[in-house]
């Protein structure tokens, strides 16, 4: 099978739900974000965190696939799964979990420490990111609202999955200190 299909030449491409769009369309560049986000988790991954880590983060590449196909989605389509309140709640009780095996906060905290926790902050960003380009896509078309909510969280998320990795190699997260 060839990788090439030259049905986007012309500077379009298609939605999971079928319909052609420019690859300038808003709603692309959602889902280009999401995509970014993924190959970053993947990069986090591939830097070799601790397995409680991997598993998670893992688990978060398939449901960011998930998250772009209902973005790239108008209206129903038959087979595909929705991101819903239910994927929200497990991330809530994910970093409830990650939470109670933490130090408590008592400082800003700076990206760094070990490299897959500096990799997962840079993924927090990249989630950052995609929750304003959602944001901003939502102003002129419809979505399903528990994707922003979902992204929201996801940030978090990471925020804590990085928290937590520091935390499993014995490394303290480096912590702003205002001149």
């Amino acid at each position: 099978m060839k990788i090439y299909t030259k049905t986007g030449d012309r500077g379009e491409t298609s939605l999971y739900s079928g319909e052609r769009v420019a690859k300038t369309d808003p709603r692309i560049a959602t889902v280009g974000t999401l995509d970014e986000l993924n190959a970053h988790l993947g990069l986090a991954c591939a830097l070799r965190p601790r397995s409680e880590v991997l598993q998670v983060l893992v688990k978060l590449q398939n449901l960011l696939f998930q998250t772009a196909a209902d973005v790239a989605t108008i209206g129903e389509l038959r087979g595909l799964k929705r991101i819903s309140a239910e994927d929200v709640l497990q991330l809530e009780d994910r970093m409830d979990s990650l939470s109670a095996k933490l130090p408590e906060l008592r400082a800003f905290i700076l990206p760094g420490g070990s490299p897959p926790a500096a990799q997962i902050q840079v993924c927090r960003t990249i989630c950052r990111r995609a929750e304003r380009d959602l944001i901003a896509l939502s102003a002129s078309q419809p979505l399903n609202p528990q994707v922003g909510i979902l992204l929201n969280r996801l940030s978090d998320l990471l925020f804590l999955l990085a928290r937590y990795q520091n935390h499993l190699c014995g490394m303290q997260d480096p912590t702003w200190h205002p001149e």
